[in-house]
């Protein structure tokens, strides 16, 4: 028994050690470093905002409208903003922003002791460089699920807000230092 008390206090002195050193070699970090922002999403002045839809069997229930409600609530949300020039053709756009509804099925495992999720209603927005056509970032906001269908339409509203606010907390982002 002292056999294994005494292996163990060295592999806990050994890692001790290790984060240690880490430590001392880049004091305050608490992770790694951000990965740079592409400079496309920090140049851009022009958006054109595309509607890529809703998945069936969000309309009527759960949520209220229709499968283009997302889509006419985000860009009035980026209107009101002021901080694009929304224009109607991708061909004059900087980035090209395309927001789509999506329904997952089912839990794929009803066995919640595994840790199995039910899915919940995803807003889903890819920004693309119009000029490459290359995904640049995407972003997820999710709807929480509701009893009541006031509640699905506030969580609803509210996650379009929070995209929103994704969405320009990320092309407002300072560069990393020394970029």
């Amino acid at each position: 028994m002292r056999k294994i008390d005494a292996a163990f206090r060295l592999a806990v002195f050994a890692v001790l050690c290790s984060a240690a050193t880490a430590l001392a070699q880049n004091p305050g970090a608490v992770g790694p470093a951000p990965g740079p922002i592409p400079p496309a999403l920090l140049a851009a002045k022009a958006i054109f905002i595309s509607n890529d839809g809703a998945d069936g069997g969000l309309f009527p229930h759960p949520f209220s409208g229709d499968p283009n409600r997302g889509y006419d609530q985000f860009f009035g949300a980026m209107q009101g903003s002021g901080q694009y020039q929304l224009v109607p053709d991708p061909s004059q756009a900087d980035l090209v922003v395309e927001l789509h509804l999506t329904a997952p099925y089912g839990p794929t495992n009803a066995n919640k002791v595994n840790g199995a999720a039910d899915p919940v209603p995803t807003l889903r927005l890819v920004i693309y460089d119009r000029k490459s056509h290359f995904v640049l970032w995407s972003l997820t906001e999710s709807i929480v699920a509701a009893n009541l269908q006031k509640t699905h339409d506030r969580n609803f509203d509210e996650a379009v807000v929070n995209l929103v606010s994704d969405f320009e907390a990320l092309t407002h982002r300072p560069p990393a230092p020394g970029h």
